[in-house]
């Protein structure tokens, strides 16, 4: 069967930045930084006591199915229907079967706070009344809520707003998760199991049982006084990434459907990379070989030489290991400063939204080619020997962009990479 033709329809947005691709587009360009002191619950004792928020929380949609809508659930409805919306897919009435839902997801909030009262009931001279325990803690916590806040439920209540009745797929890759759905989405529609896919990912992790995690991993930025530099990817400084939070969906349908639709095409993905470091659970390899060889695989996908590439958006997460890892991983393909194309973070604004950020990233990249400009890496003020490469320091840039990369690394040694193209009819 001929390969068909993945392009890209629709677009939404939900981060630390607003709620829109627009906005968050406007922001990008003007550096803004959307972390700060989390408001969410106390963190007065804790050591680190930053992240990027989403202020304000998006509404809840008036039909959604639950009153226990988990807050990866709410991000992906509000940056699906946007997405949805942009595509113009709905008022087009396609095949509901050959539509699809592939989201990269994490857990919703894991929020601790309600189990201490039931615990000091269920306290007996030093001892848990474990019957007590289930007798108070059921009291508390509905089975419903509880379930809402699995990974599963992002794409099934996305699925259902939009009536998407064909294949439904949740992967949980951690920080890949969202780049890692959009190349899967890709395959799809290329082997024709489907039409149109909404592809992203969504997540929150800033809760008090995850915030702990990373910080005891020593993963964290500690850097609570200047909490909008804290993110500073690629700079001598860095210290470690910044919890974010958000969705990015993107409307993913194939060529001809589209066209005979007159749908507006924003741009063409065309390559689509996958490897595993098959190292160790929280660190990339050093040497970098299951990145570069994910960065190979896609150019390949794509049909591409490496000179072919403009830009590159880089994971990026301002941890000392991932920055100095993929900068002599993009060295060993596209050479040095010079020769390798301008490369940027756009996590320096909105920290790492984990199982969100390579979709959100995904969108950036469209945007840089429709526009063609580059986002900037902010806070990078201090460079960093080992890290020589050009890094659109603190400014956005113009540029001549026919191809864009978008890279994404996980926990766990998951490496996607993906490649957009600038869409000229």
């Amino acid at each position: 069967m001929t390969e068909r033709r993945v392009v890209v329809t629709g677009l939404g947005l939900v981060t630390p930045l607003g709620t829109g691709v627009r906005r968050n587009w406007q922001r990008m360009l003007e550096g803004a930084s959307g972390v700060g002191t989390i408001t969410r619950f106390d963190v007065s004792t804790m050591g680190v006591r930053i992240a990027a928020e989403v202020r304000p929380l998006p509404r809840v949609p008036e039909d959604a199915r639950t009153e226990w809508l988990g807050i990866h659930s709410r991000f992906a409805l509000v940056a699906g229907r946007e997405a949805w919306a942009d595509s113009g897919l709905g008022d087009a009435r396609p095949d509901p079967r050959r539509v699809g839902v592939f989201l990269g997801s994490g857990k919703g909030i894991i929020d601790i706070g309600w189990l201490v009262e039931p615990l000091k009931a269920a306290m007996r001279a030093g001892r848990l009344d474990y019957a007590e325990l289930m007798r108070k803690g059921l009291g508390e916590w509905s089975g419903d809520r509880r379930e809402q806040e699995d990974y599963h439920r992002s794409g099934g209540h996305l699925a259902a707003a939009v009536g998407a009745e064909g294949p439904n797929w949740v992967c949980i890759t951690a920080c890949a998760a969202g780049n890692h759905a959009i190349g899967e989405a890709y395959g799809a529609i290329r082997h024709g199991e489907v039409d149109a896919v909404l592809a992203g990912g969504t997540h929150s992790q800033i809760d008090l049982m995850s915030l702990s995690g990373y910080a005891t991993l020593g993963a964290l930025s500690p850097n609570n006084e200047e909490p909008e530099k804290a993110s500073r990817p690629f700079d001598r400084k860095r210290d470690g990434f910044i919890l974010g939070e958000g969705a990015g969906v993107l409307v993913l349908e194939e060529y001809g459907h589209a066209r005979r639709r007159g749908a507006r095409v924003r741009a063409e993905l065309i390559g689509y990379g996958n490897t595993a470091d098959a190292y160790r659970v929280t660190d990339p390899r050093p040497d970098g070989i299951g990145a570069e060889n994910a960065m190979r695989l896609a150019l390949a996908s794509a049909r591409l030489a490496p000179s072919d590439v403009q830009y590159i958006n880089a994971h990026g997460t301002s941890t000392q290991q991932n920055d100095l890892m993929e900068t002599e991983a993009i060295k060993r393909i596209f050479g040095p400063r010079g020769t390798a194309p301008p490369v940027s973070s756009t996590k320096s604004m909105i920290g790492h939204l984990i199982a969100a950020a390579g979709a959100v990233e995904a969108v950036a990249c469209v945007r840089a080619l429709e526009e063609q400009v580059l986002p900037p890496t902010i806070n990078l003020e201090h460079p960093d020997p080992a890290c020589d490469l050009d890094y659109v320091p603190n400014r956005p840039r113009e540029a001549k962009l026919a191809h864009a990369m978008n890279n994404s690394f996980g926990f766990g040694g998951q490496n996607i990479v993906t490649i957009f193209r600038r869409f000229e009819g």
